[in-house]
């Protein structure tokens, strides 16, 4: 069996296409996430995460115009404010915000993730990031982003306090002993006294242990630093890849990584970003994916502005008909940049901007043909599963939710209902 879980941002999601419904409102409403979180849990999801950022992108054309005007990246809502609400309408799944280890305190952060695990009954999850963009280090008062290699080292610090924070609690500190009058054993609560390079903090955290001890971690790790940042802390981790093998190599090495820092790799699923493209008949499928793929390359706008928001390059700025141009002197995500411009080699920028539309594997076809790829993915790579990410609408959640997910489970490849309350219990449970 393998892990599904769901990828997204709280944001406008779909807004005016044929099957947007109402997006451009509801998005800001719970409603949607709501119906969204119940069909995943009927379905056997692990959880969904919600990725996030604190800045208004203007990387591409040299200002905010073409985002707001999208609708891309931005507006966007603080997700952390969603979970709670998520969990009063679901049972098991796994709730997943972001925070980000370069700007969010390491005591507002504990003290936040462990209220939330109280309030979602061990259900919550944070998705670390370092922050690539340089808006978001002037948000928070800084003149640039932090090195790449610096903001890992400074995370790594991060989450030790944090979770040295977590564990400043016993889990069995709360006694409630009428006869003496006790409510909290003061002797199972003590400062933690951390002294580091750049965090400090002297503890303890004023809320109770988190009911799961330390709330699942995740990541997006890419490059060496982000890999061996996951291999050190995290529960689950999520990757973009372009192929099975690239996959392999990657679990692979993960793997190898956990082991070195003298952990079980079995600790950590590490799930794989795909966007299955699904047809009543392959031949549908198939021309859906067509149409997609066409509408990109009419307006490759949408691509350049990705690019742009991973590198901090404005790519609006280049002749499309010259060659890419060198990405080496960016500090932004370094694993999105050896793709992009692996990719690009002997390419223009025309060119890579119509070939860069998804940077996973192809999964097109019927529920069932599609179901079937994927089990034989999973088999090849050697786990862990797969985070679905794609435009949230009703019918593209139906047809994942109600379409994917029964072929996946007549095959046994996903669970059938949910053996423990905790988030962490199921992930790890195979």
């Amino acid at each position: 069996m393998f892990h599904l879980a769901w990828f997204l941002s709280w944001q406008v999601q779909s807004w005016n296409g044929t099957w947007s419904g109402e997006g451009g409102d509801e998005w800001n409403h719970p409603d949607l996430y709501v119906d969204m979180t119940k069909s995943l849990e009927r379905a056997g999801f692990d959880y969904i995460m919600f990725e996030d950022g604190a800045f208004v992108p203007d990387s591409y054309g040299g200002n905010h115009d073409w985002w707001l005007a999208r609708a891309r990246s931005v507006p966007k809502q603080d997700p952390m404010q969603l979970l709670p609400i998520l969990s009063q309408h679901t049972e098991r799944l796994g709730l997943v915000g972001t925070m980000s280890t370069s700007f969010y305190p390491p005591y507002m952060a504990a003290r936040t993730m462990a209220t939330i695990d109280h309030l979602t009954h061990g259900r919550a999850g944070v998705n670390l990031v370092t922050s690539h963009n340089t808006r978001t280090a002037q948000n928070f008062g800084h003149e640039d982003i932090f090195e790449h290699d610096l903001r890992y080292d400074m995370a790594d610090e991060w989450i030790e306090l944090v979770k040295q924070l977590w564990g400043s609690w016993d889990a069995d500190a709360l006694v409630q002993d009428r006869a003496r009058n006790v409510y909290v054993d003061g002797a199972k609560v003590r400062p933690i006294d951390f002294h580091g390079k750049w965090h400090s903090s002297r503890g303890p955290l004023n809320t109770l242990a988190p009911p799961q001890g330390n709330p699942v971690i995740c990541q997006a790790g890419g490059s060496g630093p982000g890999r061996a940042l996951a291999a050190k802390h995290c529960d689950t981790l999520l990757a973009q890849v372009e192929s099975v093998e690239a996959m392999k190599e990657y679990r692979a090495d993960v793997r190898a990584r956990m082991v070195e820092a003298g952990r079980d790799p079995d600790s950590c699923k590490v799930l794989f970003i795909v966007s299955p493209v699904l047809g009543e008949t392959q031949e549908d499928a198939e021309a859906k994916n067509e149409r997609m793929l066409a509408g990109f390359k009419a307006d490759i706008s949408v691509n350049l502005a990705n690019m742009s928001y991973a590198s901090g390059v404005d790519f609006a700025q280049y002749d499309l008909d010259e060659p890419f141009p060198d990405l080496s002197g960016t500090n932004a995500t370094r694993s999105s940049m050896v793709m992009m411009a692996e990719n690009a080699k002997g390419m223009t920028l025309r060119q890579a901007a119509e070939s860069n539309v998804r940077r996973s594997v192809d999964l097109v076809g019927t529920p069932d043909a599609v179901a079937a790829q994927m089990g034989e993915i999973v088999e090849e790579v050697g786990g862990d599963g797969f985070l679905i990410s794609g435009n949230v609408n009703r019918r593209y959640i139906a047809e994942i939710t109600d379409g994917l997910a029964p072929e996946l489970r007549k095959r046994g490849l996903i669970r059938d209902g949910y053996t423990h309350e905790q988030f962490r219990d199921n992930l790890l449970e195979f």
